[in-house]
Protein backbone atom coordinates (compact mmCIF):
# COMPACT_ATOMS: atom_id res chain seq x y z
CA UNK A 1 0.00 0.00 0.00
CA UNK A 2 1.53 3.31 -1.02
CA UNK A 3 2.08 6.02 1.54
CA UNK A 4 0.63 9.43 0.94
CA UNK A 5 1.25 12.75 2.57
CA UNK A 6 -0.56 12.81 5.91
CA UNK A 7 -0.62 9.05 6.36
CA UNK A 8 -1.54 5.75 4.77
CA UNK A 9 -5.08 5.34 3.39
CA UNK A 10 -6.44 2.47 5.49
CA UNK A 11 -10.19 1.86 5.46
CA UNK A 12 -12.15 -0.23 7.95
CA UNK A 13 -12.92 -0.80 11.61
CA UNK A 14 -10.28 -1.86 14.12
CA UNK A 15 -11.77 -3.02 17.43
CA UNK A 16 -9.50 -2.31 20.37
CA UNK A 17 -9.81 -3.85 23.82
CA UNK A 18 -9.12 -0.62 25.70
CA UNK A 19 -6.90 -1.06 28.75
CA UNK A 20 -7.43 0.52 32.14
CA UNK A 21 -6.18 4.05 32.69
CA UNK A 22 -5.97 5.18 29.07
CA UNK A 23 -8.33 7.72 27.51
CA UNK A 24 -10.19 6.92 24.30
CA UNK A 25 -8.37 9.81 22.62
CA UNK A 26 -5.10 8.32 23.84
CA UNK A 27 -5.95 5.01 22.17
CA UNK A 28 -6.73 6.83 18.91
CA UNK A 29 -3.32 8.54 19.05
CA UNK A 30 -1.48 5.28 19.71
CA UNK A 31 -3.24 3.47 16.88
CA UNK A 32 -2.60 6.35 14.49
CA UNK A 33 1.13 6.16 15.27
CA UNK A 34 1.26 2.36 15.12
CA UNK A 35 -0.60 2.03 11.82
CA UNK A 36 0.35 5.28 10.11
CA UNK A 37 -3.33 5.62 9.15
CA UNK A 38 -4.28 8.97 7.67
CA UNK A 39 -7.60 9.16 9.53
CA UNK A 40 -8.62 7.53 12.82
CA UNK A 41 -11.67 8.17 15.00
CA UNK A 42 -13.52 6.25 17.70
CA UNK A 43 -17.10 5.05 17.88
CA UNK A 44 -18.06 5.91 21.45
CA UNK A 45 -15.93 7.21 24.35
CA UNK A 46 -14.91 5.02 27.26
CA UNK A 47 -13.80 6.59 30.55
CA UNK A 48 -10.13 6.06 31.50
CA UNK A 49 -11.22 3.70 34.32
CA UNK A 50 -13.27 1.59 31.90
CA UNK A 51 -11.98 -1.25 29.75
CA UNK A 52 -13.32 -3.13 26.78
CA UNK A 53 -14.67 -2.64 23.29
CA UNK A 54 -13.56 0.61 21.66
CA UNK A 55 -14.33 0.56 17.93
CA UNK A 56 -11.85 2.65 15.92
CA UNK A 57 -12.84 3.90 12.48
CA UNK A 58 -10.01 4.19 9.95
CA UNK A 59 -10.23 6.14 6.72
CA UNK A 60 -13.64 5.99 5.05
CA UNK A 61 -15.08 4.20 8.09
CA UNK A 62 -15.00 7.57 9.90
CA UNK A 63 -18.03 8.50 7.78
CA UNK A 64 -20.03 5.74 9.49
CA UNK A 65 -19.07 6.54 13.11
CA UNK A 66 -22.47 8.01 13.95
CA UNK A 67 -24.16 4.70 13.13
CA UNK A 68 -21.80 2.77 15.42
CA UNK A 69 -22.43 5.24 18.25
CA UNK A 70 -26.18 4.84 17.80
CA UNK A 71 -25.91 1.08 18.28
CA UNK A 72 -26.87 -0.84 21.41
CA UNK A 73 -24.11 -1.20 24.02
CA UNK A 74 -23.56 -3.98 26.53
CA UNK A 75 -21.67 -3.30 29.75
CA UNK A 76 -20.59 -5.25 32.80
CA UNK A 77 -19.83 -3.27 35.92
CA UNK A 78 -19.46 -3.54 39.67
CA UNK A 79 -21.05 -1.23 42.22
CA UNK A 80 -19.31 -0.50 45.50
CA UNK A 81 -22.10 0.02 48.03
CA UNK A 82 -21.85 2.46 50.89
CA UNK A 83 -19.69 5.12 49.25
CA UNK A 84 -20.81 7.92 46.95
CA UNK A 85 -18.04 9.75 45.10
CA UNK A 86 -17.79 13.08 43.30
CA UNK A 87 -17.25 11.33 39.96
CA UNK A 88 -19.63 8.38 40.55
CA UNK A 89 -16.65 6.05 40.04
CA UNK A 90 -13.58 4.95 42.00
CA UNK A 91 -11.51 7.94 40.85
CA UNK A 92 -13.40 10.59 42.82
CA UNK A 93 -13.25 11.53 46.47
CA UNK A 94 -15.88 10.05 48.77
CA UNK A 95 -18.74 12.51 49.32
CA UNK A 96 -21.19 10.40 51.35
CA UNK A 97 -21.33 7.05 53.12
CA UNK A 98 -23.99 4.59 54.22
CA UNK A 99 -24.07 1.41 56.31
CA UNK A 100 -26.87 -0.09 54.19
CA UNK A 101 -25.88 -3.13 52.12
CA UNK A 102 -28.70 -4.46 49.89
CA UNK A 103 -29.11 -8.20 49.46
CA UNK A 104 -29.84 -9.97 46.19
CA UNK A 105 -33.60 -10.17 46.77
CA UNK A 106 -33.85 -6.43 47.39
CA UNK A 107 -31.73 -5.64 44.33
CA UNK A 108 -33.80 -7.93 42.09
CA UNK A 109 -37.00 -6.26 43.29
CA UNK A 110 -35.79 -2.77 42.32
CA UNK A 111 -34.12 -3.49 38.97
CA UNK A 112 -37.34 -3.52 36.85
CA UNK A 113 -37.85 0.19 37.63
CA UNK A 114 -34.66 0.92 35.65
CA UNK A 115 -35.62 -1.01 32.52
CA UNK A 116 -37.27 0.75 29.58
CA UNK A 117 -37.11 4.44 28.72
CA UNK A 118 -36.03 6.23 31.88
CA UNK A 119 -34.87 9.70 32.87
CA UNK A 120 -31.25 9.97 33.90
CA UNK A 121 -29.08 12.88 35.03
CA UNK A 122 -25.55 12.49 33.63
CA UNK A 123 -22.60 12.58 36.05
CA UNK A 124 -21.23 16.10 36.57
CA UNK A 125 -17.85 14.68 35.53
CA UNK A 126 -18.98 13.95 31.96
CA UNK A 127 -18.53 15.41 28.49
CA UNK A 128 -22.02 16.89 28.42
CA UNK A 129 -21.88 20.56 27.41
CA UNK A 130 -23.16 23.30 29.71
CA UNK A 131 -23.34 26.70 28.00
CA UNK A 132 -20.64 25.65 25.58
CA UNK A 133 -18.29 24.10 28.16
CA UNK A 134 -17.79 20.47 29.11
CA UNK A 135 -19.33 19.59 32.45
CA UNK A 136 -16.15 17.89 33.65
CA UNK A 137 -14.12 21.05 32.97
CA UNK A 138 -16.51 23.11 35.08
CA UNK A 139 -16.50 20.51 37.85
CA UNK A 140 -12.70 20.37 37.93
CA UNK A 141 -12.62 24.15 38.20
CA UNK A 142 -14.99 23.94 41.19
CA UNK A 143 -17.71 25.68 39.21
CA UNK A 144 -21.34 24.75 39.93
CA UNK A 145 -22.71 22.21 37.44
CA UNK A 146 -26.42 21.63 36.95
CA UNK A 147 -27.39 19.02 34.38
CA UNK A 148 -30.91 18.37 33.17
CA UNK A 149 -32.32 14.84 33.13
CA UNK A 150 -32.40 13.15 29.76
CA UNK A 151 -34.31 10.18 28.46
CA UNK A 152 -32.26 7.04 27.82
CA UNK A 153 -33.16 3.48 26.91
CA UNK A 154 -32.23 0.53 29.13
CA UNK A 155 -33.10 -2.77 27.45
CA UNK A 156 -31.85 -5.10 30.17
CA UNK A 157 -30.37 -4.72 33.66
CA UNK A 158 -29.33 -7.93 35.40
CA UNK A 159 -27.60 -8.80 38.65
CA UNK A 160 -24.91 -11.34 37.79
CA UNK A 161 -22.99 -11.73 41.04
CA UNK A 162 -22.07 -10.52 44.53
CA UNK A 163 -18.43 -10.97 45.49
CA UNK A 164 -19.15 -9.75 49.04
CA UNK A 165 -21.57 -7.53 50.94
CA UNK A 166 -19.88 -4.37 49.65
CA UNK A 167 -20.02 -5.21 45.93
CA UNK A 168 -22.47 -6.38 43.30
CA UNK A 169 -21.89 -7.07 39.59
CA UNK A 170 -24.32 -6.26 36.81
CA UNK A 171 -24.80 -6.57 33.08
CA UNK A 172 -26.64 -3.83 31.21
CA UNK A 173 -27.86 -3.57 27.63
CA UNK A 174 -28.51 0.07 26.80
CA UNK A 175 -29.13 2.54 24.02
CA UNK A 176 -27.20 5.65 23.08
CA UNK A 177 -26.26 8.15 25.77
CA UNK A 178 -26.86 6.00 28.87
CA UNK A 179 -24.29 6.50 31.64
CA UNK A 180 -23.46 3.44 33.73
CA UNK A 181 -22.14 5.72 36.50
CA UNK A 182 -25.54 7.41 36.73
CA UNK A 183 -27.29 4.04 36.66
CA UNK A 184 -25.16 2.80 39.56
CA UNK A 185 -25.66 6.01 41.54
CA UNK A 186 -29.44 5.98 41.05
CA UNK A 187 -29.82 2.26 41.77
CA UNK A 188 -27.95 2.68 45.05
CA UNK A 189 -30.22 5.58 46.06
CA UNK A 190 -33.31 3.52 45.18
CA UNK A 191 -31.98 0.81 47.47
CA UNK A 192 -31.64 3.23 50.37
CA UNK A 193 -27.88 3.50 50.23
CA UNK A 194 -25.17 5.18 48.15
CA UNK A 195 -22.69 3.69 45.72
CA UNK A 196 -20.34 4.15 42.81
CA UNK A 197 -18.96 2.16 39.88
CA UNK A 198 -15.81 0.37 41.02
CA UNK A 199 -15.13 -1.44 37.74
CA UNK A 200 -16.60 -1.07 34.24
CA UNK A 201 -16.15 -3.05 31.04
CA UNK A 202 -17.93 -2.62 27.71
CA UNK A 203 -18.37 -5.91 25.90
CA UNK A 204 -20.29 -4.79 22.80
CA UNK A 205 -21.06 -1.72 20.70
CA UNK A 206 -23.64 -2.35 18.00
CA UNK A 207 -22.20 -5.08 15.74
CA UNK A 208 -18.77 -4.98 17.45
CA UNK A 209 -18.06 -7.51 20.21
CA UNK A 210 -15.27 -8.65 22.51
CA UNK A 211 -14.42 -11.48 20.14
CA UNK A 212 -13.52 -8.89 17.48
CA UNK A 213 -11.16 -6.95 19.75
CA UNK A 214 -7.38 -6.86 19.83
CA UNK A 215 -5.39 -5.44 22.74
CA UNK A 216 -3.09 -2.48 22.26
CA UNK A 217 -0.24 -4.69 23.46
CA UNK A 218 -0.90 -7.27 20.76
CA UNK A 219 -1.29 -4.57 18.15
CA UNK A 220 2.08 -3.14 19.14
CA UNK A 221 3.80 -6.51 18.77
CA UNK A 222 2.27 -7.32 15.38
CA UNK A 223 5.14 -5.88 13.42
CA UNK A 224 5.39 -7.83 10.17
CA UNK A 225 4.14 -11.08 11.68
CA UNK A 226 0.58 -10.49 10.47
CA UNK A 227 -0.98 -7.87 8.23
CA UNK A 228 -3.25 -5.29 9.82
CA UNK A 229 -5.93 -6.36 7.35
CA UNK A 230 -6.35 -9.56 9.36
CA UNK A 231 -7.91 -7.49 12.14
CA UNK A 232 -9.76 -4.90 10.04
CA UNK A 233 -13.52 -5.22 9.68
CA UNK A 234 -15.20 -3.80 6.56
CA UNK A 235 -16.42 -0.20 6.56
CA UNK A 236 -20.01 -1.38 6.15
CA UNK A 237 -19.91 -3.43 9.39
CA UNK A 238 -21.22 -0.39 11.26
CA UNK A 239 -24.18 -0.26 8.88
CA UNK A 240 -25.65 -3.67 9.75
CA UNK A 241 -28.94 -2.09 10.85
CA UNK A 242 -29.27 0.03 7.70
CA UNK A 243 -31.05 -1.40 4.64
CA UNK A 244 -28.75 -2.13 1.70
CA UNK A 245 -29.79 -1.31 -1.85
CA UNK A 246 -28.07 -2.91 -4.84
CA UNK A 247 -27.23 -0.48 -7.64
CA UNK A 248 -25.83 -1.05 -11.10
CA UNK A 249 -22.28 0.13 -11.75
CA UNK A 250 -23.67 3.12 -13.67
CA UNK A 251 -25.97 4.08 -10.79
CA UNK A 252 -23.15 3.62 -8.31
CA UNK A 253 -20.90 5.84 -10.41
CA UNK A 254 -23.56 8.57 -10.37
CA UNK A 255 -23.83 8.47 -6.58
CA UNK A 256 -20.03 8.54 -6.24
CA UNK A 257 -20.06 11.75 -8.26
CA UNK A 258 -22.68 13.28 -5.99
CA UNK A 259 -25.60 12.85 -8.38
CA UNK A 260 -28.98 11.42 -7.42
CA UNK A 261 -30.34 8.36 -9.21
CA UNK A 262 -33.99 7.50 -9.95
CA UNK A 263 -35.46 5.46 -7.11
CA UNK A 264 -38.06 3.44 -9.02
CA UNK A 265 -35.70 1.18 -11.03
CA UNK A 266 -33.62 0.46 -7.92
CA UNK A 267 -36.62 -0.22 -5.70
CA UNK A 268 -38.22 -2.44 -8.36
CA UNK A 269 -35.13 -4.67 -8.32
CA UNK A 270 -34.87 -4.66 -4.53
CA UNK A 271 -36.54 -6.86 -1.96
CA UNK A 272 -36.76 -3.70 0.16
CA UNK A 273 -39.13 -1.94 -2.23
CA UNK A 274 -41.38 -1.01 0.70
CA UNK A 275 -38.80 1.47 2.01
CA UNK A 276 -40.37 4.88 2.48
CA UNK A 277 -39.42 8.51 2.22
CA UNK A 278 -36.47 9.72 4.27
CA UNK A 279 -35.05 6.26 4.90
CA UNK A 280 -31.25 6.13 4.93
CA UNK A 281 -29.76 3.23 2.99
CA UNK A 282 -26.35 1.81 2.22
CA UNK A 283 -26.04 1.95 -1.56
CA UNK A 284 -23.99 -0.97 -2.91
CA UNK A 285 -22.50 -1.49 -6.36
CA UNK A 286 -20.24 -4.34 -7.42
CA UNK A 287 -20.43 -5.78 -3.90
CA UNK A 288 -19.01 -2.61 -2.33
CA UNK A 289 -20.69 0.25 -0.49
CA UNK A 290 -20.57 3.43 -2.57
CA UNK A 291 -22.54 5.86 -0.41
CA UNK A 292 -24.86 6.45 2.46
CA UNK A 293 -27.94 7.70 0.69
CA UNK A 294 -31.49 8.78 1.39
CA UNK A 295 -34.75 8.18 -0.44
CA UNK A 296 -36.25 11.57 -1.18
CA UNK A 297 -39.13 12.00 -3.57
CA UNK A 298 -38.48 9.90 -6.65
CA UNK A 299 -34.72 9.89 -6.11
CA UNK A 300 -31.98 8.24 -4.11
CA UNK A 301 -29.68 11.07 -3.05
CA UNK A 302 -26.14 10.64 -1.70
CA UNK A 303 -25.48 11.79 1.88
CA UNK A 304 -21.90 10.58 2.36
CA UNK A 305 -19.75 9.25 -0.47
CA UNK A 306 -17.63 6.22 0.43
CA UNK A 307 -14.44 6.18 -1.62
CA UNK A 308 -13.60 2.49 -1.49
Amino acid sequence: MSRRRGGTPINGWLIIDKPLGVTSAGVVGKVRRLTGAAKVGHGGTLDPLATGVLPLALGEATKTVAYAMDGTKIYRFAIRWGQATATDDAEGEVTATSDVRPDAARIQAVLPAFIGTIEQVPPIYSAVKVEGQRAYALARADQPVTLEPRRVRIDDFRLIGQADADHAEFEVKAGKGAYMRSLARDLALALGTVGHVSALRRIAVGPFHEKDAISLENLMTLGHSAPLSKYLLPVETALDDIPALALTEAEGSSLRQGRAVPALPVMTRSASAELGQGVVVCAMAGGRPVALAQIRGAEIRPLRILNL
